[in-house]
């Protein structure tokens, strides 16, 4: 038996090993809190339409369903810390590439490499995690973790406010910030837990996906809002008349509400006996929340208050959807499970960018909106339709 499977049979966490993962999984909060608004701007700036910039960006979400499946050979063969110290360095090499590029061009490689690191570094910090976590307290467990990426994502617009997109100053820090993450990741790498692969297939890796709809529809929901929501929010706050830094503020609203919110939601789930209803929930807060942005357009205080409140419920569709995975799989299905998780995730990430983005250029700042609330429309439909079939059997 692992130190990691005594730790969880005798209810105790695994500190160092989950402060390791933690410290990455904030990597990945700070470079796309900071780093979809920043790139973002530049283009909007050099003179791309919204379109071109969506584009840009859902290859963010090609990288992390080509990264998906690469995670756990990766991590076999050579060490999950190792592999995680490594893919540390490449998002750090391609993110100051942005800055160095002179070409929209060559955006897309920059950006599939980086988005491919930052898929493995999500994949197997939750590996880590949950090895390092007893089931009875998973509920906490997840909480930090969710916590501790909306930091991450809360301070990457904040820093973003404070330093502008001029210069090398943004890019600079944000490497420096990647490269202290990497230090609780070096002191724990002789705990990181061993992945065990059975010869499964790549059709038992994508059964995962249609094993629990609710929970992995939430998550492509979640990754098109969040992705598409971050990277377009600046241009959208730029069409309504909002500055730079205002519009960067209300990104760190929508971080804050996640900070704030995730803890008790994710320990309300482990309450609750069927987790579908209080993701239906969030999703309807979501659905609600963009039908008011057009109303609260006008006032920047109405507007933070309802992105604090509707980015915290909305991030929890994230959140519980994994706490429901970890409460029916354990093992390497449960890795399976998570990496097919991050893959419907990676799904969203290509189609929020792209809907979004075309569809501010087809209805100007209100389908910035509009195309939000298709996503949550959509997954609405889904989550009664699968509750109405069940109680029907």
């Amino acid at each position: 038996m692992t130190a990691e499977a005594e730790a969880r049979d005798d209810g105790h966490v695994q500190w160092l090993p989950m402060i390791a993962a933690i410290a990455a999984i904030s990597v990945v909060g700070i470079a796309i809190g900071l780093g979809m608004p920043l790139l973002s701007i530049i283009l909007e700036t050099r003179g791309h339409s919204a379109s071109m910039i969506g584009l840009n960006t859902a290859i963010a979400g090609i990288a992390s369903i080509v990264a998906a499946p690469l995670a756990t050979p990766l991590a076999t063969r050579f060490g999950v810390a190792l592999t995680m110290l490594a893919m540390i360095a490449i998002g750090a090499l391609a993110f100051v590439g942005f800055y160095f590029a002179p070409f929209f061009w060559m955006w897309f490689p920059l950006r599939a490499l980086l988005h491919l690191s930052l898929t493995v570094l999500f994949i197997l910090s939750e590996f880590w995690i949950s090895t390092s976590a007893p089931p009875h307290r998973r509920g906490l467990v997840l909480g930090i973790y969710a916590t501790v990426l909306s930091l991450g994502f809360a301070a990457g617009p904040w820093l973003f406010s404070k330093l502008g997109s001029g210069g090398f100053l943004p890019f600079g820090t944000t490497v420096a910030l990647v490269a202290l993450a990497a230090i609780p990741i070096i002191a724990a790498r002789r705990e990181s837990p061993p992945i065990h692969v059975d010869g499964e297939t790549k059709t038992g890796f994508l059964r995962y996906i249609w094993l629990v709809p609710t929970a992995t529809a939430a998550v492509l929901v979640f990754g098109a809002v969040e992705t598409g929501g971050f990277a377009l929010f600046p241009v959208y706050g730029n069409r309504i008349g909002y500055s730079e830094a205002d519009a960067a503020l209300l990104l760190t609203m929508i971080g804050l509400g996640n900070v704030l919110m995730q803890i008790p939601i994710g320990m309300i789930s482990d309450k609750v006996s069927d987790r579908r209803y209080l993701l239906l929930l969030c999703a309807s807060v979501g659905l609600v929340g963009t039908a008011f942005m057009p109303l609260f357009a006008q006032n920047w205080h109405l507007m933070a208050g309802l992105l604090f409140l509707w980015g915290g419920v909305v991030a929890a569709l994230y959140t519980v959807g994994l706490a429901h995975l970890g409460s029916q799989l354990s093992g390497h299905e449960l890795a399976s499970a998570n990496a097919a998780f991050v893959l419907c995730y990676g799904i969203g990430m290509v189609l929020g960018p792209q809907a979004i983005g075309i569809g501010m250029d087809l209805f100007g700042p209100p389908g910035f909106g509009w195309s939000l609330a298709l996503f949550f429309g959509a997954y609405m439909t889904l989550a009664i339709g699968r509750m109405l079939l069940r109680s029907r059997r």
